[in-house]
């Protein structure tokens, strides 16, 4: 999988950014939790319905820069009809994609964030980025319940 393909790079990001998929609000929905990075000013708030271990449906509101709204709806296409077992893994492979070497990533890591997610990976290079790339899968952590991972110092705010 080549991931380093600045111009594919741009064409998703700003695709995504400009134009996200799952932007509206979900109503009525099982769980919701606002996010906001003072860092920025970017602000998210994520809404999900969860029935039967499986996030049957996935949105956000807010406004931000272009990163955070890409990383948005790109995770939102990928986490929509998922067992949260599996996405709860997932999180955790995204952080470590946009905060460490996305490299070191297993396969199956890999596979499952899939091509355009591993992209939000260059960020990394830009740590005031890395925040804008987290903050709305910070927001579905806190949504879901899940625990922080202390080892992970972009994952609370």
């Amino acid at each position: 999988m080549n991931i380093e393909i600045p111009e594919l790079y741009q064409e998703v990001i700003l695709g995504h950014g400009k134009n996200p998929r799952n932007q509206r609000r979900l109503n009525p929905c099982t769980h919701t939790y606002e996010g906001f990075n003072p860092l920025c000013g970017d602000r998210v708030t994520v809404y999900l319905v969860v029935e039967q271990d499986i996030i049957q449906d996935i949105s956000f509101e807010g406004a931000g820069c272009v990163i955070s709204m890409a990383s948005a709806s790109l995770m939102t296409e990928l986490l929509k009809g998922k067992k949260l077992a599996w996405a709860k893994e997932v999180l955790k492979s995204f952080y470590h994609s946009v905060t460490q070497d996305f490299e070191s990533l297993s396969k199956e890591e890999k596979e499952a964030l899939g091509e355009k997610l591993l992209m939000l990976g260059n960020v990394q290079k830009y740590p005031m980025r890395v925040k804008c790339a987290t903050l709305v899968w910070h927001a579905v952590e806190e949504a879901l319940g899940f625990k922080q991972n202390e080892e992970n110092p972009y994952a609370t705010f």
